[in-house]
């Protein structure tokens, strides 16, 4: 097991290997997560990528109030705590609050994520630097990629300096998100290694309704332009059958397709650089 968030982070931040993100979108069940934990971890040990498993406690910003949200605070840290220490992976996670923050450090938990709709909370990104983990802050969907220099000084004030940025799309009229990858090099400019979510880039907002829906189809399409444009990891939510998954099923990769993006990856990752 990785025994803090230091030795992540240099892994991190080093450059020399890919880094992925990957797990369900919320935590459907344990067994759920460590099936995946299990398949990934392996198969990212055997090609040399580097792995952080992901999954959220709480979805609190469902399109419907009445969707699947998660098991909660408590639990959810309880299932990220044993996902750490029976694979011995790093794992993400979102947090909404200062409190949040906080009690997802003291769990254990490695990397603190900042959700896209909350990347201007001033408090919320103070709060979770100053707990002396790795803060991932995604970029608002509403924002261009120099504005997010703003939120990169905010991070900075509060001696944040284990930072990575994540590009996942800009709205592009209703229910739709672009991905441009000149966002790439401009959030990399800010000294920070930059992830491309995969997935919620292919996501439609509010495009089913009571819920969102999604182009799954295009998530290893926009994958190979980010690694293509230098993008130093990426972020992907998967389940082994997306169909059925309680959040976001409609832009989620196939657990099974997994390992042949990472490979597809690799290589133009090797072509480019």
């Amino acid at each position: 097991m990785r025994d803090s968030a230091d030795s992540t982070w240099k892994e991190i931040n080093s450059g020399k290997q890919l880094v992925l993100i990957a797990g369900p979108c919320v935590i459907e069940s344990e067994e759920l997560c460590a099936g995946i934990a299990l398949a990934l971890g392996k198969a990212c040990r055997k090609l040399g990528v580097t792995y952080v498993f992901k999954a959220s406690y709480d979805k609190a910003n469902r399109t419907s109030s009445k969707s699947f949200r998660g098991p909660g605070l408590e639990e959810g840290l309880e299932v990220l705590a044993g996902i750490r220490r029976r694979f011995g992976l790093p794992v993400l996670t979102d947090v909404h609050t200062e409190e949040q923050a906080r009690l997802a450090a003291e769990a254990g938990v490695d990397i603190l994520q900042i959700p896209a709709f909350l990347c201007r909370q001033t408090d919320l990104i103070h709060a979770a630097v100053r707990t002396g983990k790795i803060v991932n802050i995604k970029k608002g969907q509403f924002l261009s990629p120099l504005e997010m220099g703003q939120v990169v000084d905010k991070a900075e004030e509060a001696a944040g300096k284990k930072l990575m940025l994540t590009e996942r799309g800009t709205t592009f009229g209703y229910n739709n998100l672009v991905s441009d990858m000149r966002s790439i090099p401009i959030l990399r400019g800010f000294g920070y290694p930059v992830i491309f979510d995969a997935t919620h880039s292919v996501q439609l907002p509010g495009g089913g309704g009571n819920k969102s829906s999604g182009q799954r189809e295009f998530a290893p399409v926009l994958a190979r332009c980010a690694v293509a444009a230098g993008a130093d990891g990426f972020f992907v939510e998967t389940h082994p059958n997306p169909d059925k998954a309680l959040s976001d099923g409609p832009n989620m990769v196939p657990l099974g397709e997994m390992v042949d993006l990472l490979k597809t990856l690799l290589r133009v990752r090797e072509a480019t650089r």
